[in-house]
């Protein structure tokens, strides 16, 4: 049997009628779904929204919510060289990351533009286990040649869930998770329910209260049902992207093909940013003691200052988002563009993220304008609207550091 047989034989026969995977969890989000909203994330059927996108939202801010993160890609690096490897590959200092704990941080190519941000989950001195957006599998084998280590995409290995909002906790407690009041932010800990071992850390995407657990897709089933048992007095909520995305936008992070293009797969040069251009000037370690991809660019930049963009939050006049649209000085000069836009339920704020020409921030930043197409009475109008540079993040809570949590 030829090699083309064997990979035929392989695939069920009527394949091509469903060209992405289903997720562990895809029976019960599926049922639960009225909309049928469903797009690719990664290869997998992901929903946008379930049932009703208003709902989703307040169950992240004001009970819990439950997102598949499944579909995220996952690499396990093991031996002696991990650690090494990973030092020089990403931007801060792994060294000073313990084992137990979780690091967001992000990657360049040579010419100091991000590839991609990620977080590292440290198991042990030896082993890591890297989340990400985008497939990187070639890139981290080529930078791992002369280490001692092993690289492998685990991505299907794992299925798993994001837990947030101020009853997560309570919920997790109730399912069976013994003590979770006492896990810090940004830490890792194994628990074992029904005879599955789940890992879960204190991380999410929200800028709220809330976990990630992630365990084998055979014990899936048994976790969501068990969760939602538990939940059923706490407001649990399965949720789309649509919520979880205005969440991230209110907790002022960034996403990768929304608010930056990764530098392995933008087709123009002039799309690709450096981390000073997108927020994350912060995380670069120059101090740490491995070379890292990128350093000699960052170092000129850091040096002389980024004379191209930088990524800020907006506070738009009235209530309606600036979706897409285009930032000007002065009404009429255009000086950059809005990566995502939304108005806050929580923070009762019309905002967004934008990326700007950097020489004009902090130049009359009180006669800045953005320009909406909207709908009105069945008719497009535009309209240009006051906008302002403001800090982010646009909305945070102190129960995302509280330990342990407030109870509910």
């Amino acid at each position: 049997m030829t090699s083309a047989d064997q990979i035929h034989k392989s695939y069920p026969r009527d394949h091509y009628r469903k060209p992405l995977k289903e997720t562990p969890f895809y029976p019960r989000i599926a049922e639960l779904s009225t909309t049928h909203d469903w797009h690719g994330w990664a290869g997998y059927l992901a929903a946008g929204v379930i049932a009703n996108e208003s709902a989703e939202y307040f169950s992240i801010r004001n009970s819990t919510s439950v997102f598949d993160i499944t579909p995220m890609v996952k690499y396990r690096i093991t031996g002696p060289g991990s650690a090494a490897l990973l030092d020089k590959m990403t931007l801060r200092d792994i060294t000073k990351l313990a084992p137990g704990r979780v690091q967001y941080t992000a990657w360049c190519n040579d010419d100091g533009k991000v590839i991609d941000d990620g977080t590292i989950f440290r198991r042990s001195a030896d082993e890591f286990i890297l989340f990400c957006q985008e497939r990187h599998f070639a890139w981290l084998c080529d930078s791992a040649v002369g280490f001692d280590v092993s690289i492998g995409d685990v991505s299907e290995d794992f299925a798993g869930l994001s837990v947030q909002g101020p009853t997560s906790c309570t919920v997790l407690k109730e399912t069976g998770f013994t003590a979770i009041e006492t896990l810090k932010p940004f830490g890792i800990r194994d628990f074992v329910i029904d005879g599955a071992t789940i890992m879960v850390s204190r991380t999410g995407f929200t800028g709220d209260l809330g976990y990630e657990l992630v365990l084998s897709p055979d014990n899936a089933i048994g976790l969501w049902d068990r969760l939602f048992h538990a939940g059923a007095l706490y407001g649990i909520t399965s949720i789309g992207s649509n919520a979880l995305n205005l969440a991230r936008l209110e907790a002022g992070f960034i996403a990768t093909n929304s608010d930056f293009v990764s530098a392995a797969t933008a087709i123009r040069a002039e799309r690709r940013r450096s981390p000073f251009e997108i927020g994350l000037g912060w995380m670069i370690a120059f101090d740490k003691t491995a070379h890292f991809t990128g350093r000699k660019a960052l170092l000129r930049e850091r040096d002389i200052g980024s004379s191209r963009y930088a990524l800020v939050g907006l506070d738009t006049e009235g209530n309606v988002p600036a979706v897409d649209s285009l930032v000007y000085l002065n009404g009429n000069k255009e000086i950059g563009h809005i990566t995502a836009a939304a108005w806050s339920p929580t923070a009762k704020r019309n905002i967004a993220i934008a990326s700007l020409q950097s020489k004009y921030v902090g130049k009359d930043n009180d006669n800045l304008w953005v320009e909406i197409y909207t709908l009105r009475e069945l008719g497009w109008r535009k309209l240009k609207v006051r906008t302002a540079i403001v800090e982010r993040p646009f909305f945070t809570h102190k129960r995302r550091s509280a330990t342990p949590p407030a109870a509910f």
